[in-house]
């Protein structure tokens, strides 16, 4: 499957990145998503947890059928229900795989498993050999690898290829470890185990240490040729190795990392935006690779040298990672033919009804403000695909605020199609909004989060607010932009409303 210096990207985004709280994705979304991993060149995409629920099944078994040069891949833990589920969800998939795992730290095994040693290890042995007798390609994990008795470690491993797996991971499950640590138990373990030269050894890194990347980066030097990452560094807790920097460091720094993968880096902006609209995540600003500020200069030192020679400042170009050079001003006079082009170049994809819509937002936007940018276009369009096919639609509000108060919104929405009207005063504008929208749709779910961010410079800028509401164990993201920051409060506040009462609908139904 692999070159012996080419290394195995394992994108685990709809899988590990899905289990961070409110990141849940659609059935839809993840077909999308999956579609375009492997129009990049993703080489074994993770496309969920088939035992987990009827939508993670379903979502898997349709991605397999889907797939056409990637490596399908469920995860099943290591019971025979388990695995079984798993086996039917890839079964459709051109190159299926089953990835099966079971905790070997001695705090996971006496506090997660109640299990001794003896019983894990058998469990080891039993589901990789039931993997392999319904599929051909099996990998198995040990959780919580870092933390994981020496000795312990190599009889599981041992157990796993002996029955038939053939990729090893080795997963630093909680981010514990550091870069010479892990690359020496990388490196420890393809010299200590006996067939290690018949299986690829693979990276699972968090970044709970924010090491995740040169984690995974380490494994790799010690002999390691899959990584497994997703994109925006998406995960529990405070992530996964991020897909683009692993991608882009192997790119940029081949004279020590001799490494190829067979990513088409220009499709990484445009991954990076679909999960984050997807999931409602926003892309820090500084964040490597992908962020708005990677490819920016504000210095006059560095812009200095960014004139005279582009090498000065920047190791790598922004159009080999999907980012426009520079940000094209787009106005009120320009046409449809010209809007196309641009949102082609920026990644998306519309039909030619999301086309139309889209077009008309722009225009409605280029009146309001004198210039509209990249970034501007970009929170027009996700804005719009956020609410595709919501119950509930924002139309008009109308806000009285001001330092004497009271302050109040008149709120229009309608849900199923059906106009609903609500009136409310509160402390504050923002609360008058959010208290007409709960008049309007009753909810007991708790504001979690709610940030506000400017999409570009000027007072006419466009605001892009994102809202976490928590309720019933629970948790979504929604997103709004708009000249007006209330109005793109309510239209992320309706968007993260829509997701929770549609995750509600799921839970109950199964």
């Amino acid at each position: 499957m692999t070159k012996t210096s080419d290394i195995v990207i394992f994108d685990t985004t709809m899988r590990d990145g899905e289990q961070s709280p409110g990141a849940s994705m659609t059935h839809h979304e993840k077909l999308d998503l999956g579609e375009l991993l492997e129009d990049m060149g993703v080489n074994i995409i993770e496309a969920g947890f088939p035992a987990a629920s009827i939508g993670d099944f379903e979502a898997v078994r349709e991605i397999a059928r889907r797939s056409k040069q990637a490596v399908i891949c469920g995860l099943a833990r290591s019971t025979p229900g388990d695995i079984d589920r798993c086996a039917e969800a890839v079964r459709h998939a051109a190159r299926p795989r089953i990835h099966t795992f079971i905790s070997t730290s001695p705090v996971h095994m006496k506090h997660k498993l109640k299990m001794g040693e003896n019983a894990v290890l058998e469990a080891v042995g039993r589901s990789v050999a039931q993997a392999r007798n319904l599929v051909d390609d099996v990998e198995w994990s040990p959780e919580d690898a870092t933390r994981t008795e020496w000795e312990f470690l190599l009889k599981c491993v041992d157990a796993a290829i002996t029955a038939g797996a053939t990729t090893i991971n080795i997963p630093d499950t909680v981010g514990y470890t550091h870069p010479e640590e892990y690359g020496t138990l990388i490196r420890k373990l393809i010299e200590t185990v006996p067939d290690s030269d018949k299986v690829i050894w693979s990276t699972h890194c968090h970044n709970d240490l924010g090491l995740a990347v040169a984690n995974s980066l380490a494994g790799v030097s010690a002999g390691a040729r899959q990584v497994e990452c997703t994109i925006n560094g998406l995960g529990e807790r405070a992530g996964n190795a991020a897909l683009e920097e692993v991608v882009m460091a192997l790119r940029v720094r081949n004279d020590t990392l001799p490494f190829a993968t067979q990513m088409d880096t220009s499709k990484l902006a445009a991954a990076s935006k679909m999960v984050s609209r997807i999931t409602g995540f926003p892309v820090q600003y500084n964040k490597a690779i992908v962020g708005k500020n990677a490819f920016a200069h504000e210095s006059g030192i560095h812009q200095d040298g960014m004139l005279k020679n582009a090498e000065t400042y920047e190791i790598m170009k922004p159009e080999d990672v999907g980012v426009s050079k520079t940000s094209l001003v787009m106005g009120k006079h320009s046409g449809r033919h010209a809007f196309r082009d641009k949102l082609a170049s920026m990644g998306y994809e519309l039909d030619d009804d999301e086309l139309l819509d889209a077009f008309k937002r722009f225009k409605a936007l280029a009146d309001r403000k004198k210039h509209v940018f990249d970034d501007d276009i970009a929170a027009l369009v996700d804005d719009q695909l956020s609410a595709a096919g919501e119950r509930i639609v924002f139309d008009r509000l109308c806000v009285v605020a001001g330092s004497d108060g009271p302050q109040t919104a008149d709120l229009t929405v309608s849900i199923d199609g059906v106009s609903a009207q609500a009136s409310s005063e509160g402390n504050g504008p923002v609360d008058a909004v959010f208290r007409a929208i709960r008049q309007i749709v009753p909810t007991d779910a708790k504001l979690d989060l709610y940030q506000v961010h400017a999409v570009t410079g000027g007072t006419d800028a466009q605001a892009k607010v994102s809202v976490r509401l928590k309720g019933e164990g629970i948790i979504a993201t929604g997103q709004g932009s708009h000249t007006d920051t209330l109005v793109a409060s309510a239209k992320a506040y309706i968007h993260a409303l829509n997701k929770l009462e549609a995750r509600k609908a799921k839970r109950l139904a199964a």
